[in-house]
């Protein structure tokens, strides 16, 4: 099963557009990880065990494992998530942008090292940028469009022959840079409208939100603008409100109430639209 089947799998199954995001920070762990070389793998997988029949991806941020040279922590964790939750893809939320041998190796570190079932990338460099992870068949491709960061209009809103840069960018992924059917884009929950304007361009193709939860991301707002005619079609993250929900023994509990409780939410707005509410295809 290649990832968009697995993530159109995913939201059927689970009934969730939720991804929790996995970004560790070891000084807001609680009490009893403290002193234990993998603590940041058995917080993680304490999260992802707690969580896992309420999500439709997990999204492990590397920086957050690399910082701490924590790599083969990450290993550890993806490798967890297949063999315990395996109906649920991880997206590797590395960002990366180069080209040639660079971005080679980029795509082995993603797809052998770490075994992610996609990864996030900048899309910047152009589009032989990204043919390296093309190269592997039945991976997802998440390509950066108009991310959640208030210094993204620097760029992304620049005009390129009538069109903002960011639609642009949606229009070139969604159409002769997805030969593998594969690709899918990021649009901040901060930018409501924007998610609009790339969900007309794009159709049903997937849109991994980040946003909600700490950064203030309006959910109503969210599944209005970026839900398609079926109800589906949106990857929404939440990581520090959900990871952070508590911070004693019972931390794993407060991460699962948070979890399920966002993700009634996003349900409840996508019973208030109703199916065929969005002008697009409906053909996730």
């Amino acid at each position: 099963m290649n990832f968009i089947q697995a993530l159109r799998s995913a939201w059927r199954e689970q009934d969730s557009l939720l991804c929790v995001g996995l970004d560790p920070d070891p000084g807001r762990f609680p009490a009893q990880l403290e002193g234990r070389d993998d603590a940041i793998f058995e917080f993680c997988r304490t999260i992802v065990d707690a969580t896992g029949d309420l999500v439709c991806c997990f999204k492990p941020q590397i920086a957050h494992f690399a910082a701490q040279r924590a790599e083969d922590q990450l290993e550890a964790l993806i490798d967890h998530v297949h063999r315990r939750h395996p109906a649920i893809p991880v997206i590797l939320d590395a960002k990366r942008g180069d080209i040639g041998s660079t971005a080679e190796q980029y795509a082995i570190e993603a797809f052998e090292r770490f075994r992610a079932d996609a990864v996030t990338l900048n899309p910047y460099l152009g589009r032989d940028s990204i043919e390296p992870y093309l190269a592997y068949p039945g991976k997802g491709l998440i390509l950066l469009c108009r991310t959640s960061n208030a210094g993204g209009s620097d760029l992304q809103f620049l005009d390129v022959g009538g069109e903002r840069l960011y639609e642009r960018v949606a229009r070139l992924v969604s159409g002769e840079w997805n030969r593998s059917g594969q690709c899918a884009l990021v649009v901040g929950a901060t930018f409501p409208e924007e998610i609009g304007r790339v969900r007309r361009i794009v159709g049903d193709m997937p849109l991994l939100v980040p946003g909600i939860g700490a950064q203030g991301g309006d959910i109503a707002a969210t599944v209005h603008n970026g839900c398609t005619a079926g109800g589906f079609g949106l990857v929404i993250n939440s990581s520090r409100a959900i990871l952070y929900a508590g911070s004693g023994e019972d931390y794993a509990a407060a991460a699962r109430a948070v979890a399920l409780a966002t993700r009634e939410a996003i349900n409840e707005q996508r019973r208030a639209a109703g199916p065929g509410s969005r002008d697009v295809p409906a053909g996730d």
